[in-house]
Order: structure tokens, then C-alpha cells, then sequence
């Protein structure tokens, strides 16, 4: 049995990857930039919300993220690393926080892609895309920039996104077949 829920939980990372890697490309095809520049509202981000329901998750978010950079005209090459590591941080700090909830919501763990991608890529913008020493305000500017396409993705869609496959019980059902 044991084995069965590790295939099972191997199969639904790479389904989410997948998913991720899909709607990234999808987005960047209709609507070029929109996925990779300093303003960025990538709309995969979304599945974040997915680590608040399965720890599989994490290594399917981290994954769809640097295959999509890998495959990504605009982004940096840094992007591949800082990216990825942004993900990696942003998705097992929601996981963690899944229980914590504001007003019924998970507004903590929705929140953690917002100050993850903010940090990590605002310092990777700040450090190797714009010239000169590092300057406070710049960073903040990167940063927000970051932040502000990442609150739009996973707090204002991500909460109602949540709801809907909480009140649909998806991951519930799911899980309760293996």
C-alpha cells in the first residue's frame, strides 16, 4: 500500500508540473512578457494554492517552475535558479502554513509566494539587471513590482480559487482512492 500512495503521490507532482509548465507557456504565447519581465501576473502561480492540499505539490511546483524558465524566451537565466528557489520557498512555506487561517482563509499561505517571488527576484533584478551598486529604493521598486503581479495571481484569484476546490472536497475525494 505504501508503495502505491508513493507512485500515486509521484504521478500527482508530475500532473501538476505538468499543468504548471502548460499554462505558463500557454499565457506567454497569447500575451508575450506577460510571464517573465519585471511586471510579471503569471497566471500558473495560481496552482500554488495546491500545496495548501497535497504535499506533492511542492516538488510539482518547483518543477513546473524551472521547466518553465528552462523553456522561457524572457526570462533570465538567472530566473532558472532564483526562480526555482522562489517557488521552492514560496510552496513548502504555504504547506507549513496551511492551517494557519484569517477569517476562515488561508490568507498566510497565499500570502508566502507574494513575499517569496518579492524577495528573491527583487534582489535577483536589483543585483544583476540593474547597473550600479545596490540602492534601497530600487530594490523596493523591483520588488513591489514582483510582489504586486504575485498578490494579484495567488491572494485576489488564488483565495477563490481555494474555496472552489475546498467546497468541491477535490484533493479529499481524491486522496480517500489510494
Amino acid at each position: 500500500m505504501k508503495n502505491k500512495k508513493s507512485v500515486y503521490y509521484l504521478v500527482e507532482g508530475a500532473m501538476i508540473a505538468s499543468l504548471y509548465i502548460v499554462l505558463t507557456y500557454a499565457q506567454e504565447l497569447l500575451l508575450p512578457g506577460t510571464t517573465s519581465m519585471t511586471v510579471q501576473f503569471r497566471l500558473s502561480e495560481i496552482l500554488c494554492v495546491l500545496a495548501l492540499f497535497t504535499p506533492s505539490a511542492i516538488w510539482g511546483l518547483t518543477t513546473g517552475t524551472l521547466i518553465s524558465n528552462l523553456l522561457s524566451v524572457g526570462a533570465l537565466p538567472l530566473d532558472i535558479v532564483f526562480g526555482t528557489l522562489a517557488t521552492f520557498v514560496a510552496v513548502t512555506l504555504a504547506y507549513k502554513l496551511k492551517e494557519v487561517r484569517l477569517l476562515k482563509l488561508p490568507i498566510l499561505s497565499c500570502l508566502m509566494p507574494v513575499f517569496a517571488n518579492g524577495i528573491i527576484i527583487g534582489l535577483e533584478l536589483e543585483f544583476f539587471l540593474i547597473e550600479g551598486p545596490f540602492h534601497v529604493i530600487s530594490f523596493l521598486l523591483q520588488s513591489s513590482t514582483v510582489a504586486l503581479g504575485e498578490f494579484g495571481v495567488c491572494v485576489v484569484l488564488g483565495l477563490p480559487f481555494f474555496k472552489l476546490l475546498e467546497k468541491l472536497d477535490f484533493f479529499n475525494k481524491l486522496h480517500k482512492r489510494i
